[in-house]
């Protein structure tokens, strides 16, 4: 048996290339104990079919107060009060908190109406590269991944996108707080900014509704019975962060996976009908969240041979599982036409991701469009210093320069034909 080397799984330098680690332990130890930079222990399940049960396994709770033992909840790490009301949002909750907290809100993002908002989108889509078409270079995290995506969140919920680029900073700071204890003491005032944003954005849609989202959430806790004030705080914090930023990685990492396989990119730039298979491919090759969110032992489970004792910190590792030769033929190519592919990129069971239609629509029209509009699209970086977010869940880049011919703005008609082309949006 291989020795396992050690390694922070939520460091930078991990999250430029997780797959060999990924590879030794679905190989080796399928089930791994880690450190994670808090000190706590934590176990990998890496292997598909072990993933895949995890994430539906009601023997793990998303809450650990339901499974730490009384000694176990002493050795928990410190929380800073202010985050503890944004812990009360659905991810972070079991049924039936959780059927009651999501029902109230997947509506809004049902394929039906995420569908209508394609032309929204789209005209979005083309103004973000209208804007970097004259310079030939542009940051492709800030000039179009980022805004593309929370400027769609914002108008949803009804918050200005005008203040997309304080969501980032505060989001940015709540994902790498738990890299370390001093990262989590950083984020402190990032996350109160933030908390103060939200009771101010709830107390103006008390006294003025309007029709969005956050009005809809309002009447709602108002009524008493169905969301309670910290669960209101906490949904619109979920909203705002988990909104966008799983598109943000898949535009960022999909971007640079086509930049790193000629021959695919030159194949979506030739048949454009088949963005909505590359979309799934790029979401399995690289996808924006490496691991599920946490989970807790309620009892001793065995998994692959191996125990998770209870209250045993478990994370399902998305990455890993979408690279699993078990379940996928040649896991480590990309292939745009790969058909079945049955990705665990949003998830599995009861938490399945609420935002997977949406996140596949704007990957579909950003993608296509960048290789409609700019076809020598490349990187004006080496790759080796490309920089990667810490964080223990997500997998996205800070920044990614990109270097191409400068166009004249506007739509060419190649882009006009965007609304022939039926891209599937579920």
């Amino acid at each position: 048996m291989a020795t396992i080397p050690p390694v922070n799984i939520a460091s930078p330098a991990f999250k430029a290339d997780p797959y060999p680690y990924y590879a030794l332990l679905r190989a080796e130890a399928p089930v791994h104990r880690v450190t994670l930079p808090d000190k706590q222990d934590a176990w990998l399940v890496t292997r598909y079919d072990d993933v895949a049960a995890l994430l539906k396994d009601d023997r793990f709770s998303k809450d650990p107060q339901k499974a730490l033992t009384p000694d176990q909840k002493k050795r928990q790490p410190w929380i800073p009060g202010v985050f503890r009301p944004l812990l009360k949002n659905m991810l972070d909750v079991d049924p039936p908190d959780h059927t009651r907290l999501r029902g109230l809100v997947h509506q809004a993002f049902t394929p039906r109406l995420v569908e209508a908002m394609r032309g929204r989108i789209q005209a979005l889509t083309d103004a973000l590269l209208d804007d970097a078409a004259r310079r030939g270079t542009m940051d492709l995290i800030r000039d179009f991944a980022l805004p593309l995506p929370t400027t769609v969140i914002a108008e949803i919920l009804g918050v200005p996108a005008a203040d997309r680029h304080k969501f980032r900073r505060w989001t940015n700071a709540f994902v790498t707080a738990s890299t370390s204890p001093w990262a989590k003491l950083r984020s402190i005032p990032h996350a109160m900014a933030f908390v103060r944003y939200l009771r101010r954005l709830i107390a103006a849609r008390r006294d003025r509704p309007r029709d969005d989202l956050v009005s809809a959430l309002v009447i709602a806790e108002e009524a008493g019975d169905q969301l309670t004030g910290d669960e209101l705080l906490s949904m619109l914090f979920l909203l705002l962060v988990a909104g966008h930023e799983t598109t943000v990685n898949l535009i960022g990492n999909g971007t640079l996976a086509l930049l790193g396989h000629p021959d695919q990119w030159e194949r979506l730039r030739s048949e454009p009908t088949l963005i909505r298979s590359a979309v799934e491919e790029l979401l399995r090759y690289d996808s924006p969240v490496e691991s599920a969110t946490e989970r807790y032992a309620l009892e001793g489970v065995t998994i692959a041979g191996a125990t998770i004792p209870r209250g045993g910190l478990s994370f399902a590792v998305i990455a890993s599982a979408n690279r699993d030769d078990r379940q996928f033929d040649r896991p480590d190519d990309l292939d745009l036409a790969r058909e079945p592919n049955r990705h665990l990129s949003f998830g599995q069971g009861v938490h399945y991701c609420l935002g997977a239609p949406l996140a596949r629509l704007e990957g579909q029209i950003a993608l296509a469009t960048l290789a409609r509009r700019l076809p020598d699209l490349r990187l004006a970086v080496p790759k080796a210093s490309l920089r990667w977010r810490p964080g223990l869940v997500l997998r996205g880049m800070t920044s990614l320069p990109v270097a191409f011919s400068p166009r004249k703005a506007g739509s060419t008609s190649a882009d006009r034909d965007v609304d022939l082309i039926h891209v599937d949006g579920q």
